[in-house]
């Protein structure tokens, strides 16, 4: 049985809905209580989820320079980066649970992630 079913096409949809909800949710929680740092890095990984998939060769990137095993590193790495952060940079509260979530979130679509190479229907 394959538990990994999120395609490669699903996933950039995934990624581009991700981006928008880490650029705009944090207003709409009111982040930043414990740091300025809870709001903010959550737009910076936003806007680099952007830079990331439009690079990304699957169906929904536009330059395509980026493997998609690559993308799937990158995205680990943002997911070690949120369930590290608040406890590095002391968030409490709603930006620690709002970190956490998204650690776990993250953690949760790279493992469902099916990684073979996607071929792109021009």
């Amino acid at each position: 049985m394959n538990l990994r079913f999120i395609s490669p096409t699903f996933h950039g949809i995934i990624d581009y809905t991700a981006a928008v909800a880490l650029i705009v949710v944090p207003f709409m929680l009111g982040l930043g209580d414990s740091s300025i740092l809870a709001l903010w890095l959550s737009v910076t990984t936003g806007l680099i989820v952007i830079l990331v998939s439009t690079n990304t060769i699957y169906k929904y990137g536009i330059f395509q320079t980026l493997s998609f095993n690559a993308h799937l590193a990158i995205d680990l790495m943002a997911a070690t980066t949120f369930a590290i952060a608040p406890f590095a940079l002391g968030f409490e509260g709603i930006d620690m649970y709002y970190y956490i979530a998204n650690a776990v979130v993250v953690f949760l679509v790279v493992a469902l992630s099916d990684n073979c190479e996607p071929v792109i229907n021009q």
